[in-house]
């Protein structure tokens, strides 16, 4: 697929959005966004992908946004414009979405990577929001991801202290879900990719909506939504396929109906 800052290709069911602005370090373009957006958009859409990763390369994932295309703003132009307005819509793709996270991501790398599903990370990765340091904030859902991940106390801690912190650190307050050596992330994120290719896709999406609500909704309520799920998931031929492979002590095969 032709874009100019990513590259995109399916790799056995698994959508790939490779980040590819390497003479900048991969630094976050309006149009580089609205690219990978309307690729996890596609994907979102494409029967024949069943798991999307978003990766930059081997020395960085992205170093932030891209500073001289925002520093002659102005409030007024960044109301009419709305640049973040197109970072809303990634909470809108239903399929399970994997960072592959190598070198860098800070600031709109690490928004990015806080929008995904699942993050895994290279052993000397980091990750933080440096804005502060440069008089401003984080603008693409950063205060509201990171403190969702890891409570209010520590989020405010890292963003005003504007710090970088380790992928072991990540790991350690569970915005990361694993951490590896740097050769081997890809490799690591394909395996668990093409591991929930083989899950019944129905499942995968009704599992995200019913995780990603009970950070907002309360007990009772993310209860009631959970269950509404489990019911629909007795409406698919996979439910069926899955509980007769079960009985029958072989492989199930979903096909996502």
């Amino acid at each position: 697929m032709s874009k100019k800052y990513i590259n995109a290709y399916i790799e056995d069911s698994v959508g790939v959005v490779q980040l590819n602005r390497p003479d900048v370090l991969n630094a976050l373009n309006r149009q580089m966004v609205d690219e990978i957006v309307e690729t996890l958009e596609m994907y979102d859409r494409d029967e024949k992908v069943k798991v999307i990763v978003v990766k930059g390369n081997q020395k960085v994932f992205a170093a932030g946004a891209d500073i001289e295309e925002m520093m002659n703003e102005s409030p007024l132009s960044l109301e009419l414009a709305d640049p973040f307005a197109v970072w809303d819509r990634i909470q809108l793709i239903n399929k399970p979405i994997l960072a592959s996270v190598n070198g860098f991501a800070l600031g709109g790398g690490f928004e990015l990577v806080l929008h995904c599903d699942m993050i895994i990370a290279g052993e000397e990765a980091k990750f933080g929001f440096p804005e502060v340091k440069l008089g401003v904030m984080p603008g693409a859902g950063g205060t509201q991801l990171l403190t969702k991940a890891i409570g209010s106390r520590r989020a405010l801690e890292w963003i005003w202290l504007g710090e970088s912190m380790t992928a072991k650190q990540a790991n350690e307050m569970g915005i990361v879900n694993r951490v590896i050596a740097p050769e081997l992330v890809e490799e690591e994120t394909m395996r668990v990719a093409h591991q929930l290719t083989k899950q019944a896709p129905i499942s995968l999406r009704l599992i995200k909506e019913s995780v990603k609500a009970a950070e907002d909704l309360p007990l009772i309520e993310g209860m009631k939504l959970e269950r509404k799920n489990f019911y629909l998931t007795f409406d698919s031929q996979d439910q069926t396929e899955g509980m007769k492979a079960f009985a029958e002590k072989r492989p199930p095969h979903f096909k996502g109906v």
